[in-house]
């Protein structure tokens, strides 16, 4: 089977919060932030103007993505990215990242970014071969997990 990247639909909604829940109970746990946003991604995301994302196999959701905006309207936050246990290791995480890549792109952003947090090494390490680096990361961070925050250059840096 493919695995097709499809953009948000409401009967998604409850995949979206599954997906991010058991992945944050996995590895962390739901910060009041991450439940508050979960539960209403059309408020958080959608509606700031973020878009949604799933990774869709045979009829199955197992993925997902959002990409929501930053203060800068030229940067979006990478976010949200989580897949089903049972489809890890199939590199449906890196199709929902080159998709999201494209579609920033497409939107002529200057850069994404995302928060992470060094444990996750395989996360860091996929981010890296992507060609996200590290910056610094400020005080008052969204999630308390976040040690490491990194952007990735979507346009080509221009030489004087």
């Amino acid at each position: 089977m493919t695995v097709e990247i499809i953009s948000f639909e409401n009967k998604y909604v409850q995949d979206f919060y599954r997906l991010n829940v058991e992945w944050l109970k996995a590895y962390f746990y739901v910060e009041p932030f991450d439940e508050e946003v979960l539960s209403k991604p059309e408020h958080y995301i959608l509606n700031e103007g973020g878009h949604i994302f799933f990774a869709k196999l045979g009829d199955d959701i197992v993925g997902t993505v959002a990409l929501m905006p930053t203060s800068d309207p030229q940067v979006f936050e990478l976010t949200k990215m989580a897949v089903s246990p049972i489809h890890r290791g199939y590199k449906i995480g890196q199709k929902l990242m080159q998709h999201s890549i494209d579609f920033s792109k497409s939107l002529e952003l200057d850069s994404l970014m995302l928060y992470s947090n060094t444990t996750l090494e395989n996360a860091i390490h996929i981010y890296k071969k992507y060609g996200f680096f590290e910056v610094e990361l400020e005080k008052n961070t969204p999630y308390e997990r976040s040690n490491i925050k990194m952007l990735l250059n979507l346009k080509p840096v221009q030489k004087l």
